[in-house]
C-alpha cells in the first residue's frame, strides 16, 4: 500500500459519498482523487484505469458546471433516464469493452485487460448518468463496484478493493436516497441539497 493509494482513496470516498448526498462537493474532491489515481493504476499496470482517471478528471468539471447550470441556468433537477437510453448504453457498453479490452491485450502488457475495460466503460457510463443526475448512476455503479473489487484485489491494491465493497454498499444507499429526493423534492428545492 502506497502513500499514493491511501490519499487517493480518502479524497475518492469523500468525492463517492458526496455524490450519493447529492452535493457539488463531489466534483472537485472527484478531481483532486482521481489525479492520485493516476499514479496508482499506473503502477499497477491498469492502464485503462488511469485512463478512465484521466476521463474523470475533465467529467468532473463538467459535472459541476452541469449541476449547477445545466437547466437553462438553473441547478439540474434529479431525473430517471429512458428504458431505452438504458438498453443502448449497456449495449454499447459491453461492445467497447470487449474493442477497447481486445486492443489492451494486444498491444499492451495490461493485466485482466477485459475485466479492465468493463471497469472502464461502465465507470463512464455511470459517470455520465451522474453528470446529468440521472437516478440509474446507481446500479451502474454497483455492476463497476462488483466487477472492481476482485480486480483491484488481484493487483495487491487490497485498500482499494475494501473500498470499492463500501462504494457498493454507498450505492445501493444512495440509490434509494436519490429515488426518495425525485419524489419529495419539488426542482426549486434541490439547490439546497449542495450544502
Amino acid at each position: 500500500m502506497t502513500p499514493f493509494e491511501i490519499v487517493a482513496n480518502i479524497t475518492i470516498t469523500v468525492s463517492i459519498i458526496s455524490a450519493g448526498r447529492n452535493s457539488f462537493h463531489t466534483w472537485w474532491t472527484g478531481i483532486v482523487g482521481c489525479l492520485l489515481f493516476v499514479v496508482v493504476y499506473y503502477q499497477a499496470q491498469l492502464y485503462a484505469d488511469v485512463a478512465l482517471q484521466l476521463f474523470f478528471v475533465v467529467a468532473s468539471a463538467v459535472g459541476w458546471w452541469q449541476w449547477l447550470y445545466g437547466k437553462n441556468g438553473e441547478v439540474l433537477p434529479v431525473t430517471k433516464a429512458s428504458v431505452q437510453t438504458l438498453l443502448w448504453s449497456t449495449l454499447i457498453g459491453l461492445a467497447a469493452a470487449i474493442c477497447y479490452g481486445g486492443l489492451l491485450h494486444r498491444y499492451t502488457n495490461a493485466y485482466a485487460p477485459y475485466i479492465d475495460s468493463v471497469v472502464l466503460v461502465f465507470s463512464i457510463i455511470a459517470q455520465v448518468l451522474l453528470m446529468q443526475r440521472r437516478i440509474e448512476t446507481w446500479p451502474f455503479w454497483l455492476i463497476v463496484n462488483s466487477v472492481a473489487v476482485p480486480l483491484y484485489a488481484s493487483r495487491g491494491l487490497y485498500l482499494t478493493s475494501v473500498l470499492y465493497a463500501g462504494y457498493w454498499v454507498n450505492a445501493v444507499i444512495s440509490w434509494r436516497y436519490w429515488h426518495k429526493l425525485k419524489q419529495e423534492l419539488p426542482v426549486a428545492e434541490l439547490g439546497n441539497e449542495f450544502a
